[in-house]
C-alpha cells in the first residue's frame, strides 16, 4: 500500500487486516539495498500475533526515490511520520543493518509508544567498519546484476533458495542511485553514538555467527555496550541477511523477547 509521508510516496506492507493477539505493532526496517520483502518470512511467522508493518525506505524497493533526504535522521523522520500516519500507539522497532541505524536514531528521540528495540546485524551508531575497497566496489557496482549477485553471496552463510536469491538481487537493482550513494558515502559513516545514552527501552541485538562485517564482537562493542541494559544473542550458522537466511529463528527470538509485553 502506498502512503504519502513527508512529501514522499512510501510503499508499506501492513498486515493490519489480520486479527492479531497483541496491541503491539512490529515496525520493521530493511537493510541497505533491500526492501520490505526481506521481512516476509519473519512476518509469516508473526502476523497472527502482531500487526506487522514494513516500509520500503525512501529510495528503495517500490518507494519514491528523491534527490536527497537520505541522512540517518531523515530516515528516522520518515519512519516516525509513518507511525503517526498509521495511528500506531504501541510498537517495537525492528531494524536490520541500515534499518538498524535508523531505528537507533529514532529510539534515541524517546518517541511515545516505543516499547522496545530489536536490532538485527545493525549498522552501528559509530561509522560502519567497512573496508574502503568494499565501499568502492559497492559504489562502482550500482545497478550491475553481477555485482548484486556477488554482494548477496558475500553476506549469506550459504546459498539462498533460488527465489529468495532472485528477490534479493532484484531489490538491490531497484535501489535509487541517490539513496545508494548517500548511504555508502555518508549515512554509513555518520556518528550518532553520543545519542545512544538516551535510549531507555529494552534492547536486543542479534548477530549472525558467520557475519564477517557486523561480527558479534563488533556489535557488542559498538552497540550493546553503548545502550543501558542491552543484550546480545547470536544466531548460529547465519551471516548478515538474518531475516532472509533464518526467518523462523528470527521470529522465535522476537516472540520470546516480546512475550512479557504482549
Amino acid at each position: 500500500m502506498k502512503h504519502q509521508i513527508n512529501g514522499v510516496t512510501l510503499n508499506v506492507f501492513d498486515s493490519s487486516i489480520v486479527n492479531s493477539q497483541s496491541s503491539i505493532a512490529l515496525v520493521s526496517l530493511h537493510y541497505f539495498g533491500g526492501s520490505s520483502r526481506s521481512w516476509h518470512g519473519v512476518i509469516e511467522c508473526l502476523a497472527d500475533e502482531y500487526r506487522c508493518i514494513a516500509p520500503d525506505l525512501r529510495g528503495f524497493g517500490d518507494s519514491q526515490a528523491t534527490p536527497g533526504g537520505y541522512a540517518v535522521n531523515d530516515g528516522a523522520d520518515d519512519v516516525a511520520a509513518l507511525i503517526e500516519h498509521l495511528g500506531i500507539e504501541r510498537y517495537v522497532l525492528v531494524g536490520h543493518s541500515m534499518g538498524g541505524k535508523i531505528a537507533l536514531a529514532l529510539a534515541a528521540r524517546q518517541p511515545a509508544g516505543l516499547q522496545s528495540l530489536i536490532l538485527l546485524a545493525p549498522s552501528p551508531p559509530t561509522p560502519e567498519p567497512m573496508a574502503e575497497a568494499e565501499r568502492q566496489r559497492l559504489l562502482n557496482g550500482y545497478g550491475d546484476r553481477r555485482a548484486a549477485e556477488e554482494t548477496i553471496r558475500k553476506i549469506t552463510a550459504r546459498p539462498l533458495p533460488d527465489a529468495l536469491f532472485e528477490q534479493a538481487v532484484e531489490d538491490n537493482l531497484k535501489s535509487g542511485r541517490a539513496a545508494w550513494q548517500a548511504w555508502l558515502q555518508s549515512g554509513s559513516r555518520e556518528d550518532i553514538a553520543a545519542d545512544m545514552e538516551r535510549i531507555k527501552v529494552a534492547t536486543l541485538v542479534v548477530a549472525g555467527e558467520k557475519d564477517k562485517g557486523m561480527t558479534p564482537a563488533v556489535l557488542r562493542r559498538e552497540v550493546v555496550e553503548r545502550i543501558s541494559g542491552a543484550s546480545l544473542t547470536v544466531v548460529p550458522d547465519a551471516s548478515h541477511l538474518l531475516p532472509i537466511e533464518a526467518p523462523a529463528k528470527v521470529a522465535k527470538l522476537i516472540r520470546a523477547y516480546l512475550l512479557p509485553a504482549a
